[in-house]
């Protein structure tokens, strides 16, 4: 007789992941038909106010989302907000269900728990005088945060819930010139293949930046600061470097910074530092490095793709923010 064989589910394992700020919002509807209608919104349904029950109920079911669901993370909620809305054309309320906190995981499974739970007991306030309800049209409105940014459901929104909600995506880079610099001995050999590089165009294409392939530099002071110089007077706003920001004998991405900066952005190589902690303990050993050159800015990354992809995650929403004040904007 065999034993069990490999389990067919688990739970994701988030621990490296970095807790941001997300932000849900669930929307579904109660079909209640020309009977029903006008007595849940004139509040004169047998079994009392069905819309202060069901905004109590979608509270509930928000901060229960784990407990209904085996494999969903249980999570701090710091917001739970749920409105109902009476549509008259339909005959139909509206339930939205918002959720925010800030966790390793999204807060999605919450707003719909929340926005289910509201509808049913709008179901069960309201089947004594019509049987014949309907719920229908359960969906993720949209989600923020995490390395996801904003994702907004193809249905889209209408213009009051933009109003209400105003979804928020990181401030785009709309074709600022932007550079990303490679610093690796052995890459610059040809010996393997640069990965981190290409993570970081990517990423700042994905801003709308305009951004040619990444350079690729041996490690070292020069020529990394001669091209940064070079760059700067070109006109490229942002210059992202990764590789050579170690403890190692070769690592001289900082001081190359340092050597041509005309001011160093302290906060920004901290937040780098810390916000990687999250992920990894080891970011405490990386020297972070922010400066600017000229009106040019100029980022010191850890050199592999998984460290790069995490640091431009904790710079995106930052970027553009960080050039208007360079340009002599103010805080938002």
């Amino acid at each position: 007789m065999t034993g069990p064989g490999p389990a067919a589910f688990h739970m994701a394992d988030i621990r490296d992941k970095r807790p941001t700020r997300r932000r849900a919002v669930a929307v579904g509807e109660l079909l209640a038909g020309t009977r029903a209608f006008p007595l849940i919104v004139e509040r004169r349904l047998p079994k009392g106010d069905a819309l202060v029950m069901a905004e109590i109920a979608g509270l509930q079911g928000a901060k229960m989302a784990s407990a209904l669901m085996p494999l969903c993370h249980p999570l701090p909620l710091e917001l739970v907000q749920v409105r109902c809305v009476p549509v008259p054309g339909r005959h139909a309320i509206r339930v939205y269900c918002e959720c925010a906190t800030e966790a390793r995981t999204g807060v999605e499974m919450e707003a719909l728990a929340g926005a289910s739970a509201a509808l049913l007991t709008l179901y069960d306030l309201t089947k004594p005088v019509e049987p014949a309800l309907g719920i229908g049209g359960v969906r993720l409105l949209f989600k923020e945060g995490g390395k996801s940014g904003l994702w907004l459901h193809p249905d889209g929104m209408d213009a009051d819930e933009r109003a209400q909600y105003r979804p928020r995506s990181p401030a785009g880079l709309d074709g600022v010139s932007c550079a990303v610099l490679t610093l690796s001995d052995r890459a610059s050999r040809g010996e393997y293949e640069d990965r981190s590089g290409p993570e970081l165009v990517e990423g700042l294409r994905r801003l709308g930046a305009r951004v040619d392939g990444a350079e690729v530099l041996p490690d070292g002071i020069e020529p990394l600061a001669g091209r940064l110089r070079a760059l700067a007077a070109e006109g490229v706003r942002i210059c992202l470097c990764t590789g050579g920001t170690g403890i190692g004998p070769g690592d001289a991405t900082p001081e190359a910074l340092r050597s041509v900066a005309d001011r160093r952005i302290e906060g920004l190589a901290e937040m780098i530092r810390s916000e990687g902690a999250k992920h990894t303990p080891l970011a405490w050993l990386g020297r972070a490095e922010v400066v600017q050159v000229g009106g040019m800015l100029v980022f010191a990354l850890p050199g592999s793709r998984r460290a790069a992809r995490q640091g431009m995650a904790i710079l995106a929403p930052l970027l553009a923010h960080a050039l208007a004040m360079v340009d002599g904007g103010g805080h938002p």
